[in-house]
Order: structure tokens, then sequence, then C-alpha cells
């Protein structure tokens, strides 16, 4: 176990050796059906890291029905219980970090320290979840009337499929898993095939940890239609909860329902960063690089698109400027690093494309604005000014280090721009006058703000959008809410 936090020659080896590569079904590591097998790459070389087991349709109903079977016994367990093997759970990954980080540095592409940081962030929600379970509440009423009672019970909503993405491929997992766990759910989880390995890693500290075998299967596959669809429109399972496109996710509210599965929805975003004539530019450039470098800009969080006052926006982007301009692009693995590679060919792909659309269109390149010359998927940090409202990049996710800025003239033009999309997942704005910074919170058209801040996320509040940004929340107090059922018993009392 490494513990100074210094990556040593020879580590990748030992890491990607220790993480299971098999399916995780009924509390058993185990093959593919077939022998079947899919590769994982680093994207920092282009090169192969290992090969995971590729689950087939009948994989995946192999670990529904383990998932069925263990659902009741399962719901059944003390609260204090659940809580205490996510506890057991924070702590086995914080003892771990190091080497869970650089597993997902290797399988996703981020700097170590972004890793580190993930790696915190995931095993907080395992903690916050454990905290939780044992708050599970209910009521007892009197009828208006007087002649019955009300009481009101908090149930698990039963077995539940979850879908996580690359991006984060482990706190996407743990933010789902630690509710399902503390409300008694048993699931089926299907990762990205890209970044698998983290979430093995996973599976198995739970498993260490003392979760119940069945409690929580893992099929990763190359085939996630065809997998994941029989499930859904078997009737088994009664949640889905899935983070990824907007495109996907619609498709899968589709096939919810023919069974009326209970839904939570983190899809897409386009997130608009606003920065006032009377901002403090220092902290607004601080909470830009927040907002549009975190993971290299592949977060559905990231600012993707930054109006500026047009009094300071030359100012801002000469500040923003010099801020990505100086960033360390390499290997997530080596040291002083910053920025690492995009995921793959595809993604880096898309970025390009964006890019050159809105050059095309009128923008101008201040510094980047193209790819990085080598092996791996690497794109240099960029900022572009006067990218109009018809490019691309104004509406569509960039999923990449670019930072796009458009001026606007008054605050109502501002807002108008920034609630002129399909998406409301998160808006950033920056202001020192309180009285503009309630009144434009109020007015976005997103689910979470951040006001004069470029990080929203936090395992202690609400996490989700509106419009078609998702349904739902995760985390925060109302996390829990999206795994339990309501069911009232009506009480006779009379004389």
């Amino acid at each position: 176990m490494t513990t100074t936090g210094e990556h040593v020659p020879g580590d990748e080896a030992r890491v990607i050796d220790a993480v299971p590569t098999g399916l995780f079904i009924g509390g058993t590591w185990r093959p593919a059906s077939g022998g079947r097998t899919l590769t994982v790459d680093d994207p920092a070389t282009g090169k192969a890291l290992c090969e995971v087991a590729d689950a087939s349709p009948a994989d995946g109903m192999e670990a529904l029905a383990a998932a069925t079977a263990a659902q009741a016994s399962f719901a059944a367990m003390p609260p204090r219980e659940r809580g205490e093997i996510l506890l057991r759970a924070y702590e086995i990954m914080m003892e771990r970090i190091d080497d869970l980080a650089l597993v997902m540095t290797l399988e996703m592409g981020k700097p170590l320290a972004e890793s580190k940081g993930e790696i915190t962030y995931a095993a907080e929600f395992f903690r916050w979840f454990a905290e939780e379970a044992v708050r599970i509440d209910g009521g007892y009423a009197v009828a208006p009337a007087g002649t019955s009672r009300f009481l009101v019970q908090k149930q698990p909503v039963g077995v539940c499929l979850l879908i996580t993405p690359w991006n984060f491929p482990m706190a996407m997992g743990t933010r789902k898993i630690g509710p399902a766990v503390a409300a008694g759910c048993a699931m089926v989880l299907k990762p990205s095939e890209l970044t698998p390995l983290s979430m093995h890693s996973l599976a198995a500290i739970l498993a260490e940890a003392g979760l119940p075998d069945g409690v929580l299967n893992l099929v990763t596959t190359s085939e996630a239609g065809a997998v994941m669809e029989p499930l859904i429109r078997d009737g088994r399972a009664r949640k889905l909860s899935f983070t990824g496109s907007t495109p996907v996710g619609k498709k899968l509210l589709e096939q919810c329902a023919e069974k009326v599965l209970r839904t939570s929805m983190e899809l897409g975003g386009n997130a608009p960063f606003i920065v006032f004539d009377d901002a403090d530019l220092d902290k607004a450039v601080e909470g830009a690089m927040q907002a549009k470098m975190r993971n290299m800009g592949e977060a559905c969080t990231a600012a993707n698109r930054f109006l500026v006052h047009r009094s300071v926006a030359d100012v801002f982007a000469e500040k923003l400027a010099a801020r990505m301009g100086a960033l360390t692009v390499g290997r997530g693995t080596e040291e002083g690093v910053q920025v690492g590679p995009l995921v793959n060919a595809k993604g880096r792909e898309k970025v390009t494309a964006l890019v050159d659309d809105a050059l095309e269109k009128g923008a101008t390149v201040v510094v980047g604005g193209d790819p990085v010359d080598g092996p791996g998927w690497f794109y240099r940090p960029t900022v572009l000014t006067g990218v109009p409202l018809e490019a691309r990049l104004s509406r569509e996710e960039i999923f990449g280090p670019v930072a796009a800025i458009t001026v606007f003239d008054t605050d109502d033009d501002a807002v108008a721009a920034a609630n002129d999309t399909e998406f409301g997942l998160v808006s950033y704005l920056f202001t020192e006058n309180i009285t503009r910074a309630l009144r434009v919170s109020e007015q976005l058209e997103s689910g979470m703000v951040g006001l004069n801040t470029g990080l929203v996320s936090n395992p202690a509040a609400p996490f989700g959008g509106v419009k078609e940004s998702g349904l739902g929340r995760e985390g925060g107090t109302v996390g829990i809410e999206e795994f339990l059922e309501t069911k009232y018993v009506a009480i006779g009392f009379g004389g």
C-alpha cells in the first residue's frame, strides 16, 4: 500500500493486477458467459491496461436474480447495521486512497491530485448515507374527523438498476450505492466500459466491509442496451438511477414506462457562467478555473458558456487565458501535471469540431485552440472570445478544456442567454451586489446555482437539474428519499 502520495515506478502494474476483472454476481467474482472480455485502455497512451469480463444479456439476468433473492433479507437488516457497512467502506476507501486514485488516473486520465480529490468526495457519500440510514422516519397522526389514525411508513423501493458514467467513475457509483444501501435496496450496477476498474475496486471494498452477497451485483458490458433493457422491462427491478447523456436518458425513460419504474436521471448540462460588471474578477477567474477545468472539462457541471459583461470582458479573458495557458498538460501520473487527456479519440474529435465551428463563425483564439501531438488524447486548454450564440459551442456540451466567452450588456440579456437552452443542471454567477445575486439566482432555470463559487458538488447538498437535465436529486437529506416508498396505513379508531 502506497501511503506517501508519491507515484512509484511499478505501481501501475501492481494496482491494476490487484483489481478484480470478473463480473460480481451473488457475492462471487466470475467470468462472463462464453469467456467474453473487453479491453480497458489508458487514454494518456492509447495502450491497453487490462481486460475485464464483458457481460452478456444472460449474465445481466443472473445479476437481477441475485439481487431479487437478496432484497427481502437486506431490507429487514437493521438500519444501524446497514450504516455501519457504509462507514467501514468509507474507512477502507480512505486507507487505500493512493492506490484507488492511481487506478482512476490510469483508466480515466485525470491527474493524481484530482483522482485523490474524487476518492475523498466519493467516500464522503458513504459516510453521509451511513448517518442517514438511521434517520429514515415516518409519521403518526389523528384524522381530522378523529375516527381513524394515519400511520406513515418509509420502506425500500426494492431492487435498483444503477448506471454510472466514465467521467467520475468512483463518485457516481457511491452517490447511488450509498443511499441504496442505507435504504435497504439490492442493486445491479453497470459501470461505463471505458472506466470500469474503479467500480470493480469498490465492489471488492463493499464485500470486505460486510455487504451481504447479492446486494450489489456488478455487470460491466460493451453492450449496455442489450444487457440493461431486458432488466428494465423484466419487472422485478423497481427503480432505475442513471447518470449520462440526455438522449440515452430519454430512451431509458421510455423503457421504464412499461413497468412504471421509479427513475432518477442526472443528464446533460450546458452551464452558463455569468460575470457581471461589478464582479471581483480575480475571484471570478478562480471560480472559472474550478468550474471549467475540473476533470479536464469533462463534467456535466462544467461551465460551458461564459457570459461576461462587455465592460470587463477583455480583462476577464486576459486573466483567464493567462491561467489556462500556464497549465501543464501530460499524463496524470507525472509530477506537476494539471491537465490530463480526454477519455478517448471520439471525445477529442468532438472538442476539435466544436472549436473549429466557433472559429468559422467568427470566434477568436486567445490561447490554445488545437490538439496536442503525440500519443494519447490531449487537447490544449483553450480560451475563445467573440463566440456567437449560434455557434455549436453555445448549444452543445463541450466536455473538454475550452472556455467560450460571449459578451452581454444588461442583466436581462444575461439571464435570457443563460436560460436559452433545453438544459438546466447548474448555473454560475459572479457579482458583489447581493440584490442582483438573489434576483438572478431566482431567475436562472437550473437545479443548482454557484454564487461566487465554481464548485457546487457536495454530498450533503441535493444534486440535480431541471428541464432536460434530469429528474430527482442525489445527495443531501433528500437523496435517500429517491430509494424509499411511502406507505400509508389507515387505522380504524371508532367507538
